[in-house]
């Protein structure tokens, strides 16, 4: 059996007790690399076998899979953060299903969610924005060209960019491409919820030269939008002349 774990966005104790259980018991755990906090290992027994997939290939983590299943043995896959947001957890599902190799999936806590928290903001305020874009920047690994930076920025809402802190120059032009501003308020988180988490706060014009002088180029978020910003609309959905369900308007 294989469970697919989420490992949160770094702090140990945002793991979900469904994945420390899993950790604890596993045989086998293998972990994306440094993404990882390594605190999180130290759940695992010490006769456990723990592999670092940074060094390995998806071939090869499918072979160590099904070395531990001819041994009757229960295996960990521990992604960073949430498995389903650039976990690339699709290919090796596929492959298990192949080997017929049972697997399940425990979901974890996102690092977008992670740096709203340590930004103490909101993606969704009411009168702002109801749409939040989790993307990344073409690099290496192309993004479809309807799914560009300047064509999500035409949106105006609430954006989370991944892996791309070290494309901060050509990520500021595309996103000015589209609906935001150089006033457009944005900040990068770097390592959300680590001890080591630094939050640098900027208008959008000033991102890369912000990123520079903070020395910020990787495993880091970008975060964008007016959800940032001072002004908002209250919610409804507490407000007393609004009558819902479990309660009548009071005023």
């Amino acid at each position: 059996m294989v469970h697919f774990v989420g490992a949160g966005p770094g702090a140990p104790d945002l793991i979900t007790l469904r994945g420390k259980k899993l950790l604890q018991e596993a045989d086998v755990v293998i972990y994306a690399g440094s993404l990882v906090n390594p605190v999180l290992l130290g759940f695992c027994r010490e006769e456990s076998r723990i592999l670092n997939s940074a060094e390995m290939t998806l071939e090869q983590v499918i072979d160590a899979v099904k070395a531990a299943e001819r041994e009757e043995k229960t295996t960990v896959r521990l992604h960073t953060g949430d498995p389903s947001v650039f976990g690339a957890v699709r290919e090796q599902m596929d492959l298990l299903r192949e080997a017929g190799i049972p697997f399940d999936v425990t979901p974890g806590v996102s690092s977008f969610c992670g740096a709203a928290a340590a930004a103490e903001a909101e993606y969704t305020l009411p009168g702002v924005s109801q749409t939040v874009i989790l993307t990344r920047m073409a690099g290496r690994t192309p993004v479809p060209e309807r799914e560009s930076i300047a064509s999500l920025a035409r949106h105006g809402s609430a954006m989370v960019i991944f892996l791309s802190a070290g494309m901060l120059e050509k990520l500021q032009e595309a996103l000015l491409e589209g609906a935001y501003t150089e006033r457009t308020p944005a900040a990068l988180v770097y390592k959300a919820t680590w001890p080591e988490e630094k939050i640098a706060y900027c208008p959008l014009g000033k991102l890369a030269e912000t990123g520079a002088a903070q020395g910020i180029s990787r495993t880091a978020l970008i975060l964008v939008g007016d959800f940032l910003g001072d002004g908002y609309e209250r919610s409804r959905l507490y407000d007393p002349s609004f009558a819902t369900g479990f309660r009548e308007a009071s005023i």
